[in-house]
């Protein structure tokens, strides 16, 4: 009875060894995170002044890595669930070209930039406005990414509700970023 416990303990052993090898080596070949980074801040820290209404009211630098393979566009969303009248959107830019690292500070509000097309905010303007909550608690921007297996058929001037609706099946991967600011 000893003889066929031990052997039994052995293969248990051997087969486990062999279960977190295998997958060591799948992940060490997988694709790296793909994550959403800004220069100006960290992830859910505070936004700086001159990304607001209270200051020049210029779009963040931002920069992600990761991006999937097979990846033919990218879009990004900036909106703010805190909001009194329920999520406002600050910014909406699709088909980013899959080649892209990034977007500078202070992306211009055309309807075409950066080999891109920018959408409505929910001032009813095209391009980014800066957070600009009212002066009671913070509240939180999520900018959120999505790399994507297509461009989408859009034109310039797209709300966040029409291109969440074309991303729908084509989303390869995402990413967020979180900032914080109040007045």
């Amino acid at each position: 009875m000893c003889l066929i416990s031990y052997t039994c303990v052995i293969v248990q052993i051997v087969g486990l060894t062999l279960l977190l090898t295998l997958r060591t080596i799948a992940t060490a070949h997988s694709d790296p995170a793909f994550t959403l980074t800004s220069s100006a801040f960290e992830n859910e820290g505070i936004i700086p002044e001159q990304y607001t209404c209270s200051g020049r009211n210029e779009s963040p630098a931002l920069q992600w890595m990761g991006t999937p393979s097979g990846t033919r566009s990218l879009a990004l969303i900036l909106d703010d669930p805190d909001a009194p009248m329920g999520t406002f959107v600050h910014w909406v830019i699709y088909n980013l070209p899959p080649t892209a690292k990034g977007l500078p500070e202070g992306v211009a509000t055309t309807a075409s930039v950066a080999n891109s097309e920018q959408g409505m905010n929910g001032r009813g303007m095209i391009g980014y406005t800066g957070p600009c909550p009212p002066p009671d608690k913070p509240h939180h921007y999520h900018f959120r990414l999505w790399a994507l297996d297509q461009k989408l058929k859009l034109e310039a001037g797209a709300t966040a509700d029409q291109v969440e609706a074309a991303i729908n099946g084509h989303v390869l991967g995402s990413a967020e970023l979180v900032g914080a600011f109040a007045r």
